[in-house]
């Protein structure tokens, strides 16, 4: 019961962090993008977070912004990667998080965000 309790904080919590940095990308950039701790629960609860983050329509900005901001409340502070790629001769973006060394494949880092 307890894990259940801890991974709906957890996903509620992204709900929120997923909404807001959604609001604050659009508003203010990537320079004034700030996000609450996550609530104290077990790393455990991440299940939670991968819920919504895998369920609810977001770009892969504002999922590597809400995962960096879970990781370092956990101790793993990550950084922010955006990469670009041409294929076929159309531009693509891409974000996710440095130590995931699969996502960015095929990309070429363009910026990187510091965890905070």
């Amino acid at each position: 019961m307890r894990r259940a309790v801890s991974a709906l904080r957890a996903a509620v919590w992204s709900l929120y962090a997923l909404a807001l940095a959604r609001r604050q990308l659009r508003r203010s950039g990537l320079q004034e993008l700030r996000l609450p701790a996550p609530p104290l629960v077990p790393d455990e609860a991440f299940r939670g977070v991968r819920a919504i983050l895998g369920g609810r329509p977001s770009s892969c900005l504002e999922r590597a912004f809400v995962l960096q901001r879970w990781h370092a409340a956990h101790g793993r502070p990550q950084d922010v990667v955006i990469g670009v790629a041409k294929d076929n001769g159309e531009f693509r973006a891409h974000a996710w998080l440095a130590e995931d060394l699969e996502g960015g494949a095929g990309f070429r880092e363009l910026t990187r965000v510091e965890a905070r």
